[in-house]
């Protein structure tokens, strides 16, 4: 294992534990949590199993220099010194990502700009031609990140965000990010030992995380392309290997995993997404109101769901809350119900005392993740049976 590399996985605010959790399971070394982002050591192969299976991770970075810089000529002369044709060719295409947090350097675009023109100029200066940009496909993917003076180089071994898992081609009115989807399971808990319930499912999103985690199916098995699979020492037959081993490891799943809305072209996108992500075997989606919908057996329930916030769809959210609150109570017993909202307001209607709440951004909006623990009769009965 002479081979290996640090490497910087991306994710969520609040995400950090979870992504690292997920690299010590699949096997990276020396996992540190940061902010936002979660720092590793592997090799080519672990770099290709982490874009495979990570379900928090938004973007697996190879960092390769780092240095001082005072002013944008800094920047230029320091991305002109390094030796870009090791890693594309002139014909090749290009793009560069930045994110700046700087009082010397405050605008992200402008550095972007500055880190191409310093890399077409070295080609154009060494071959009489310069490469292209395409900020879609290239062939090599650059992030830029200052911090202060210091300036990290990485390339990005993922290419479009992780969140794109290939199998979403329909969404809703307010999808929820795939990337969100998983780490709100993980957090709930979720590890596929029961039935699933998403009551208000849109698009099918967390119902789709929900059989994967379930199955351990990895979550990017369905996307097109990484943007490793354009570098130049990219090994297909180790990508092939990769892919297998973690295939082998798919379980089966003894429970039900369903999802209702009342929407019927929500209803139909789901349906559809479930078919792309060649899981319609273990999800059932039904046409239903959740207000006017009850718990189906006796065994315990994992609910998880991403009611509306009032941001982009008008609805009463007094109302809407508190009736969500008296369905929970009356119709489905024996159920861990969790689910997001930016609406702190609309909480104090739900009329039930969450027993976690958690910090989660969606989007830029930030949110709560909250719990509600549903017993059998009431809660007193509950914790005298505990104690008996």
């Amino acid at each position: 294992m002479g081979n290996n590399f640090k490497m910087i996985a991306k994710t969520m605010f609040g995400f950090e534990p979870l992504l690292a959790k997920e690299l010590r399971e699949l096997g990276a070394m020396d996992v540190k949590e940061g902010t936002r982002n979660v720092s590793f050591t592997g090799d080519n192969g672990f770099m290709y199993k982490a874009n495979l299976c990570l379900r928090t991770a938004i973007k697996v970075l190879k960092p390769y220099k780092s240095f001082k810089i005072y002013s944008e000529e800094d920047l230029y002369k320091s991305i002109y010194a390094l030796p870009w044709e090791e890693f594309m060719d002139v014909d090749d295409t290009l793009a560069i990502d930045a994110t700046v947090h700087s009082e010397t350097f405050t605008h992200s675009k402008y550095i972007s700009l500055k880190t191409k023109d310093a890399i077409v100029d070295r080609f154009r200066d060494k071959f009489g031609k310069r490469p292209d940009v395409d900020l879609d496909f290239p062939t090599l993917r650059l992030n830029i990140h200052i911090e202060g003076n210091f300036c990290d180089v990485s390339f990005d071994s993922s290419g479009q965000s992780l969140h794109k898992r290939g199998y979403k081609t329909a969404t809703n009115i307010a999808p929820i990010n795939e990337v969100l989807a998983a780490g709100m399971l993980l957090q709930s808990g979720w590890n596929g030992q029961s039935d699933f319930l998403d009551p208000m499912c849109g698009s099918g999103t967390i119902l789709i995380e929900a059989a994967m985690i379930a199955c351990n199916i990895p979550p990017n098995l369905n996307r097109k392309e990484f943007a490793f699979e354009r570098w130049k020492d990219w090994d297909a037959d180790l990508f092939e290997k990769i892919e297998e081993s973690v295939l082998k490891k798919i379980r089966e799943f003894h429970f039900t995993i369903k999802g209702y809305d009342t929407s019927p072209s929500a209803v139909h996108k789901a349906i559809d997404n479930v078919e792309n992500a060649n899981l319609s075997e273990f999800i059932k989606i039904e046409r239903k109101d959740f207000f006017e919908s009850e718990k189906e057996t006796d065994r315990h329930l994992h609910m998880v769901f991403n009611p509306p916030y009032g941001e982009r769809l008008e609805i009463d959210m007094p109302a809407f809350y508190k009736r969500i609150g008296d369905t929970l109570k009356q119709n489905y017993p024996g159920t861990q119900a969790w689910f997001i909202t930016s609406n702190l307001e609309a909480i104090k209607h739900v009329g039930l005392r969450p027993s976690r709440r958690i910090k989660m951004y969606n989007g830029a909006l930030e949110s709560k993740l909250l719990k509600y623990e549903i017993y059998e009769g009431t809660k007193k009965v509950h914790k005298q049976q505990d104690q008996a």
